[in-house]
């Protein structure tokens, strides 16, 4: 169950990263966030609001809104990383994430075999090569921020997912998701505003903020929610193949081609993921 919720995250943020890197750099990178968390509080907060009665775990609200604050930090990381690119870099980088996700269930406590040590080591490889051969525009001169902004955002997304699964564990996985998504906004906007960075999205292009606001929420309530599951940091495997879904998808829908080689691969990522779900 943890991997099928990741790979939903995965298809879903995969989707939403086809529209970053235009967004953030015509509409600007906090304006597009705020407005993209907005859509999504709108999207989540009638669930939220009509489950609030059940049953949850004792510190679940406070990690819950821990969670949204990191994700907020993870979300300005993310959208910056995307904007200066090179997408194929970028993807890379913040789809190792799950390293941090599995090295973490060990710590606390959980048994990960060797097997799927391995399993998780070929599906970064994999995503890493796809996303790697995808997007071949890039400015030498971004490249180094590029790679800091990318760190931050998965070591970012690591801790999000962590917290929130951790929150989600005794129960309450949809009273939890207006918190978290309402606490990434509050954390957004405080920046912004402190910052004297515009916030203000303007009306151009608004339907696609929308869009990737329904997209957003469904992806980061998909990984959290796997914290009642068994295997939970899998989710987070999962969910790290949004780049090479993000190439697919553009192979599909935007005619760029995908050799063979990467076709291997993505069979790689599938096989292995299909393995962890085993």
């Amino acid at each position: 169950m943890s991997l099928t919720l990741g790979l939903i995250a995965a298809l879903a943020w995969g989707i939403h990263d086809l529209c970053v890197r235009h967004v953030s750099q015509t509409t600007g990178i906090f304006a597009s966030i705020v407005t993209v968390l907005a859509f999504g509080c709108l999207l989540v907060g009638p669930v939220s609001l009509f489950a609030w009665g059940e049953e949850m775990g004792a510190n679940a609200l406070p990690l819950s809104l821990l969670s949204g604050v990191m994700f907020g930090l993870a979300a300005i990381a993310h959208y910056k990383a995307f904007s200066i690119g090179p997408v194929r870099l970028v993807a890379t980088i913040i789809g190792t994430y799950p390293i941090l996700s599995v090295a973490w269930a060990m710590i606390t406590g959980t048994d990960v075999s060797i097997l799927q040590w391995m399993a998780v080591g070929l599906v970064i490889a994999g995503v890493g090569y796809v996303a790697g051969s995808g997007d071949q525009d890039a400015s030498d001169a971004s490249t180094g921020a590029a790679i800091f902004w990318s760190i931050l955002a998965g070591a970012g997304f690591a801790i999000t997912f962590a917290i929130g699964q951790a929150a989600s564990a005794g129960g309450g996985e949809l009273s939890l998701l207006a918190p978290t998504r309402i606490a990434a906004l509050v954390t957004v906007l405080l920046l912004a505003i402190v910052g004297r960075i515009n916030w203000h999205p303007g009306t151009t292009g608004l339907w696609i903020l929308a869009i990737m606001g329904g997209l957003d929420a469904v992806a980061l309530a998909s990984v959290i929610s796997s914290g009642g599951s068994a295997n939970p940091e899998f989710a987070s495997v999962g969910a790290s193949t949004f780049g090479l879904i993000t190439v697919v998808l553009a192979a599909i829908f935007l005619r760029e081609r995908i050799y063979l080689p990467q076709w291997g691969a993505v069979a790689m990522v599938f096989t292995a993921i299909a393995y962890l779900g085993l």
